[in-house]
């Protein structure tokens, strides 16, 4: 069996297939690199949205509990702290505030990820009856 004869014009062809090839898939593998972390960095912040809320409705319980939208200064200072813990119940860098107007309270939740350029805001307003 012979084996067909290339001109000089074709030598290294392949070799140039298969560079480009694995020139696409490094492109491809990087895209989904920073797809997945980009996925990460937003389930981050979607876990830190769900424990403000969850902090907020706390001192929210509490006034229903008592019926009242004021609530006692250590239970608020309690809960200031435990926004503010670098704990796993609390958010990074938050911050807790309270304000009652009447029969409303708003509860209102501050705090920075990281990698964010801003910090988010969470607002809970009650209104009991």
């Amino acid at each position: 069996m012979t084996m067909p004869r290339y001109s000089k014009h074709q030598r290294g062809v392949a070799l140039i297939e298969v560079l480009m090839a694995v020139l696409i898939f490094s492109v491809g593998i990087l895209g989904l690199v920073g797809l997945q972390s980009r996925a990460i960095q937003l389930s981050m912040d979607t876990e830190d949205r769900n424990r403000a809320a969850l902090l907020a409705n706390e001192l929210v319980n509490e006034m229903w509990l008592r019926r009242a939208p004021t609530v006692p200064a250590d239970v608020v200072t309690a809960w200031k702290a435990k926004v503010a813990a670098t704990t796993q119940s609390g958010l990074p860098g938050g911050e807790g505030e309270y304000s009652v107007t009447g029969r409303q309270a708003d509860v209102t939740i501050k705090w920075q990820s990281p990698g964010a350029s801003a910090k988010s805001q969470l607002t809970t307003r009650v209104v009991l009856p």
